[in-house]
């Protein structure tokens, strides 16, 4: 492992982001959600397009899932993950690469002032209540230029939509808990959806512009799993991503981003 180009006396965090070493094995997690790892896969790819960037972070990549793909695109590539478990899991899944991984919290990122060219944050934001820390590290470390893709759980996408529709009730602003237990710890991790709009205007607050929009895993669903095959549902996520995502239609919502 080598060392990052790192900022003199980080300030220590405030939060608390490695619930994941309470004996969770996020690798399980990915059992049987091929669908969904490729569906993003896609997604990273159509925004990346044929660029080519200097050094990438994936900021609360887990055990390195997109890590490999990042490698594809960027010369350099950092895995940013704040639970030395996953980092631990991580060794097997990056062996033999030179991507190196670095304990840090998405509202602590290790780097210095524009130093990163690529940026993703993936599965995370339904962690972050509020994201302004976050976004203000990832506005301070992106370099002018550069790419920053976040995954956003959207709250508005069209089931919900549908069922606020016919309640008669607006969608929310704030930040939805979507817990469905009452964990045990007073500092559990937090599970939510956003309002994508409200998360647009974090960005921008952060001096993060939108470039680009895709709505990612439109079929995700159990049901259609057992009919359609995985390749036809990745042939139509493919053909529809852009599309759906004027009226943020899927559970997922990456947004690709560039300094104001």
């Amino acid at each position: 492992m080598t060392d990052a180009a790192m900022p003199e006396e980080p300030k220590p965090s405030k939060k608390i982001a490695n619930q994941y070493e309470r004996g969770y094995d996020y690798t399980q997690y990915w059992n049987d959600r091929d669908y969904e790892n490729a569906a993003e896969q896609i997604a990273i790819r159509r925004l990346l397009g044929t660029r080519r960037f200097r050094h990438a972070a994936d900021i609360g990549g887990g055990f390195g899932r997109l890590c490999l793909l990042l490698s594809e695109y960027a010369d350099k590539v950092t895995l940013a993950e704040p639970a030395l478990s996953q980092l631990e899991a991580a060794k097997n899944v990056l062996k033999d690469t030179d991507v190196e991984q670095i304990q840090m919290q998405a509202d602590r990122l290790l780097f210095d002032d524009g130093s990163l060219d690529l940026i993703t944050m993936v599965r995370v934001m339904h962690h972050i209540p509020e994201p302004s820390e976050e976004f203000a590290e990832i506005s301070r470390v992106l370099a002018e230029g550069g790419v920053a893709i976040i995954e956003v759980a959207n709250y508005g996408h069209f089931v919900n939509r549908m069922k606020h529709k016919r309640a008669k009730k607006p969608l929310p602003i704030e930040p939805v808990n979507i817990r469905s237990d009452n964990p045990d710890e007073p500092d559990a991790i937090a599970f939510v959806n956003h309002n994508i709009d409200t998360v647009l205007g974090q960005l921008r607050e952060a001096g993060l512009v939108l470039d680009e929009k895709l709505s990612v895993s439109n079929l995700r669903s159990q049901k259609l799993k057992k009919v359609l095959p995985e390749k036809v549902m990745l042939a139509i996520e493919k053909a529809t991503q852009k599309l759906l995502a004027r009226k943020n239609f899927g559970p997922s919502i990456f947004l690709k981003l560039k300094k104001a």
